[in-house]
């Protein structure tokens, strides 16, 4: 088969999630690496830290995909004093080429981290949670967050349990438990503060998000429980998502997934 350059690669992985769906602060897209380059190997990970990228290179990778941009905003100096000018420096070095695939891999509503988070929590009729108004990709609107239903309504505690193990969570941080049964589901992966006054109108019972301020928990009101799983937790599935777009178009090249957990936080349970 003939090889298959950076430039198809990143045109392929647009076809799923096109780069206009992209939010206005993101930066997805190609970072590091030239389109024209042939790809040997590809890694995909959540985020490129300098481990990820020690392990692209021990793979003989020359690509790294991933769902969070390495670089959000404009780098002035390059001195490897902060981390991700360590980082690009080293893809840079190694040549190896960065592409971020983020907003609008959220934004989508088929073959998007959140339709594989409905998917893990075996909901249907789903639709997404905040519509971008006359967007539509796929013959679907797309937008923010996703909302839906069980199959049949489960009571809370179950749920909860229900929830840590398809989402293989270690740790819950909700509000009161106001809802005697779960039936209807809001879902955001990633930073989703912003969706709870849409999850609420939705009238769902439960919103599954992560990074809510103290302060933004109270702004539940008893009318819905907010389920904080954390961000890592909630897009760790990116990871293989990403991995099965790309393998189910090629198989020129080798594909891995990453075995660095870029999780941050990490969690002293007495």
């Amino acid at each position: 088969m003939p090889d298959i350059t950076i430039g198809q690669l990143t045109d392929y992985l647009h076809t799923i999630a096109p780069p206009y769906l992209q939010e206005d602060y993101d930066n997805s897209g190609l970072i590091t690496g030239k389109s024209t380059d042939i790809v040997k190997g590809c890694l995909f990970c959540l985020d490129v830290t300098e481990e990820v990228i020690d392990e692209c290179i021990s793979l003989g990778c020359n690509v790294l995909v991933a769902h969070h941009p390495i670089v959000f905003r404009g780098l002035k100096r390059f001195t490897g004093d902060y981390y991700v000018e360590r980082v690009i420096i080293k893809a840079l070095k190694n040549d190896l080429a960065i592409l971020a695939v983020h907003t609008n891999l959220d934004n989508v509503y088929k073959g998007g981290v959140n339709a594989m988070i409905a998917e893990k929590l075996n909901m249907y009729r789903t639709e997404i949670l905040l519509p971008k108004p006359s967007v539509i990709f796929n013959s679907h609107p797309v937008g923010s967050g996703m909302v839906g239903y069980l199959a049949e309504p489960m009571n809370t505690t179950d749920f909860l349990h229900y929830l840590t193990e398809k989402m293989e969570l270690k740790v819950i941080k909700h509000t009161p438990l106001v809802k005697n049964h779960i039936h209807k589901i809001a879902v955001c992966g990633g930073s989703g503060s912003f969706l709870l006054l849409a999850a609420k109108k939705a009238g769902a019972d439960i919103y599954i998000s992560a990074d809510f301020k103290y302060h933004e928990y109270f702004d539940a009101e008893n009318d819905i429980i907010i389920a904080d799983i954390g961000h890592f937790e909630s897009e760790k599935y990116t990871i293989q998502l990403l991995y099965n777009h790309t393998i189910n178009k090629f198989s020129n090249f080798a594909a891995h997934c990453t075995n660095i957990i870029t999780n941050p936080i990490k969690y002293f349970i007495k």
